[in-house]
């Protein structure tokens, strides 16, 4: 139906997974997409999977000046965008006796400091009745072993939902947050943490979801395109829960 038409979509970390499932729908409703990441291999793969059409750029959402360059790139080459999803984030998972500074601050920085700054340094490029999304997760409302950091970063994300939302609405760009519950992506293969107990987290994780599945890329994706189209004009600082009921019931 070209929801999307004639529209310039930024997508962080939307090499695999949630991202690069939403690049893809977007694209599929006209949208002209601009995707991150800082994995070589994955980049490459992604510019397979999308097209010539789709634009690439190697950025690193937890370094400052990969951000600013993005948007100087961003500038140079398309002038705006109109839509923005604050996809990028990283989960490590530990108990508090073994969570370390550097730990704490590496999913700080690309979880929250990365993304605030992400939203900044786009902003000028964005014309009055934009959209932004960002990414946040069920993390914020549920009380997780092991997840402190992680959920705190989240929960963050969720706050600015809240106060970026009332901030740009006067220019009528509508801020909204996307909370997944667990999701079945290349995320559970990067969790620093020994495969059984990743396992086990995974089973546990299922059997609390009430659907008892993992939600997959493509789902989060049509609830992206919904809050990014006309579709949702009247929604501003709202929290979607795309989780199979983990958060409610």
């Amino acid at each position: 139906m070209n929801k999307l038409e004639g529209k310039i979509a930024l997508i962080t970390g939307g090499t695999t997974g949630i991202g690069l499932a939403t690049a893809k729908l977007f694209q599929s409703e006209g949208a002209q997409v601009i995707v991150t990441g800082r994995n070589k291999d994955t980049l490459s793969e992604a510019q397979q999977t999308l097209g010539p059409n789709a634009t690439l750029i190697s950025s690193d959402t937890s370094n400052l000046k990969d951000i600013e360059a993005l948007a100087a790139q961003v500038r140079q080459r398309f002038g705006r965008v109109d839509i923005l999803f604050a996809n990028a984030g990283i989960a490590q998972f530990a108990p508090l006796e073994q969570v370390t500074e550097g730990f704490y601050d590496s999913q700080f920085n690309t979880n929250v400091k990365g993304l605030y700054f992400t939203v900044q340094k786009l902003l000028p490029l964005m014309p009055d009745g934009g959209a932004v999304l960002l990414n946040a997760s069920v993390v914020s409302r549920k009380g997780l072993p092991a997840a402190s950091i992680y959920s705190a970063t989240k929960a963050a994300v969720r706050s600015f939902g809240r106060t970026l939302a009332a901030e740009l609405a006067p220019r009528r760009i509508r801020v909204n947050t996307i909370s997944p519950g667990p999701v079945a992506t290349p995320i559970f293969d990067k969790l620093e943490m020994p495969k059984e107990a990743a396992d086990r987290m995974s089973q546990d994780l299922q059997q609390e979801v009430a659907l008892k599945r993992f939600g997959t890329p493509e789902e989060i994706a049509k609830v992206a395109l919904f809050l990014a189209s006309e579709d949702a004009s009247y929604m501003v600082g709202s929290e979607v829960f795309v989780d199979g009921g983990l958060a409610e019931l």
